[in-house]
């Protein structure tokens, strides 16, 4: 069965802007309250709270596995880094109602440099679990900055942001929100700069990423010990540690 993917134009939009939005719905009303299950059982094992624990979910509950190796998100995945595709992470990403901190400024591949041979074709599936907007702090992205390279980062405050670096001197006013439907979901490249608003609403903004790499990339080992990998199809073609599935 083959799944409502990119079209030509769209893809064409994200090589050259670093992102997509995909205003449809990713999966079947019966698998997305699954997943939301899924994400409200792990939500409570935490207590409730933003917390670490919920980044790389499917390492410990591999019933996550049954949507991150799903047709339906490598059908939208594939067109943008080719037929050979890594499972790289995922996180389950929750910013609670009145919570003042935003999501400063970072590219994803900031935080994965050196774990990686190349970051050109590393793709994050960011799927509304909530219904995510301007108000409860949905991501933004500066389009076009994914072939910028390596960012230069400075300090900022801990009791307002959720990480304690940022990127130099951002236009904000340049800023595209992402704002989404439950089930919905937005394609975005790992290098391209992106971040949040806080959340100052009533309303909790929740969603799962879902990060893919082309297996021509290397995962070096030794630089990611206890990171689990999957090969959720094509070939390996770097010889990477995958997980047998």
């Amino acid at each position: 069965m083959a799944y409502t993917t990119l079209s030509e134009k769209e893809v064409q939009f994200y090589k050259q802007n670093g992102y997509a939005l995909r205003k449809k719905q990713l999966f079947s009303q019966e698998k997305m309250t699954e997943l939301s299950d899924i994400f409200e059982e792990q939500w409570e094992l935490v207590g409730r709270r933003l917390n670490s624990e919920l980044d790389t979910p499917h390492f410990r509950d591999e019933r996550l596995l049954k949507f991150l190796l799903s047709d339906e998100v490598l059908d939208l995945v594939e067109p943008l880094i080719g037929p050979n595709i890594g499972l790289w992470s995922s996180h389950f990403i929750c910013k609670e109602p009145l919570v003042g901190k935003q999501t400063p400024w970072h590219e994803d591949s900031s935080y994965w440099n050196g774990r990686l041979s190349s970051f050109e074709k590393i793709v994050t599936v960011w799927l509304a679990i909530d219904r995510s907007t301007k108000e409860n702090g949905c991501m933004r992205v500066i389009p076009g900055t994914h072939t910028d390279g390596f960012s230069e980062y400075e300090e900022v405050d801990g009791n307002q942001n959720i990480f304690s670096t940022e990127i130099k001197k951002v236009d904000n006013e340049k800023a595209v929100y992402f704002e989404l439907e439950p089930g919905e979901c937005s394609v975005h490249d790992s290098r391209i700069i992106h971040g949040a608003a806080a959340n100052t609403s009533e309303f909790r903004r929740c969603g799962y990423t879902m990060r893919y790499f082309s297996t021509d990339a290397k995962v070096y080992e030794e630089k990611n010990k206890n990171h689990k990998i999957w090969l959720a199809r094509g070939k390996d073609l770097a010889g990477n540690p995958f997980i047998n599935v």
